[in-house]
């Protein structure tokens, strides 16, 4: 797959620009986008710190390529929380699609291709591609967007763990993500530790077990405020902003151990581990898809 030459700076997309570049072949990987009319779209970030210099991001999206050119969906462990310590931002910063756009358009469009391009071909003899979406979509969906909240999320502060346990789980961050409840720290947190702990028993479906956990937790949700029954600190934007400055001075992110994040605060234990039990609860007690009733009639 060809690797495209990236610009020196991250700068935005709009997405109404997008679906004019995003053509089948380049969905397919058969053609290369336009990229100078790419960038001729896209507008610069009226910022000059380096954290918005696209050299980093770039050598870990080569490593990972590199790394789990056998097992892409692995590549999402590694990658999420050593993302969101490169790519230093605010929840409001991370929240313009037009940066991931860009990210995905003019940067790293063949790590999308890469990431999310099934093998082989489509059942109808046509080239298989990657979903639109994957360039310029939702957060949960976005290919870099989905990585960076996700570890945005699962964090504990500055720990990452949590959050290679939940990438480690393709269920877990392409359901839990569009959930409201896991915006709540100790929710999240909690979901990962359950999670863990079907894993580490060898469950049977796990996949199937996270998303009924994951529905269960957003059902009850509706009713039982997490909030409440199991505070959670305010975050401390002074430290935030000051792990996000580090960023002119802070060395490349390990690629053999996980960085440091924000000392923002982490979780209440007491928070955690009630909602850990109840979760547990929750996870025993959900039903599991039925799939001979998904599969058709005679297969």
């Amino acid at each position: 797959m060809t690797r495209y030459e990236a610009p020196e700076r991250l700068a935005t997309l709009p997405s109404a620009a997008v679906s004019t570049y995003l053509t089948n072949g380049v969905r397919a990987g058969q053609e290369r986008l336009p990229q100078v009319a790419v960038l001729r779209a896209s507008t610069a970030i009226a910022d000059d710190s380096a954290r918005w210099d696209t050299a980093p991001v770039r050598e870990l999206l080569d490593e990972a390529m590199h790394r789990f050119a056998g097992s892409r969906a692995a590549a999402d462990a590694w990658l999420a929380p050593r993302l969101h310590a490169t790519l230093r931002m605010t929840r409001a910063e991370a929240a313009r699609p037009e940066l991931w756009n860009f990210l995905a358009l003019a940067v790293a469009p063949d790590y999308v291709l890469w990431r999310h391009l099934a093998l082989g071909e489509a059942g109808d003899d046509t080239a298989k591609r990657v979903s639109a979406p994957r360039f310029s979509g939702a957060h949960y969906t976005q290919a870099f967007a989905r990585l960076w909240w996700a570890a945005e999320m699962f964090r504990d502060g500055h720990d990452y763990r949590p959050v290679e346990i939940a990438c480690g789980s393709q269920d877990m961050i392409n359901t839990a993500l569009r959930l409201d409840a896991i915006d709540h720290k100790p929710t999240a947190l909690a979901m990962v530790r359950v999670l863990k702990g079907l894993a580490d028993s060898r469950a049977t479906r796990l996949g199937d077990r996270v998303n009924a956990l994951c529905a269960a937790v957003n059902a009850a949700g509706s009713t039982l405020m997490y909030d409440v029954i199991a505070p959670h600190d305010a975050t401390d934007h002074d430290a935030l902003a000051r792990w996000i400055e580090d960023a002119e001075v802070a060395a490349a992110v390990p690629w053999d151990g996980l960085p440091d994040g924000p000392e923002d605060g982490t979780a209440r234990r007491t928070s955690l581990d009630l909602l850990t039990v109840m979760f547990e609860r929750f996870s025993s007690a959900a039903p599991l898809r039925d799939r001979d009733r998904a599969r058709p009639s005679g297969s």
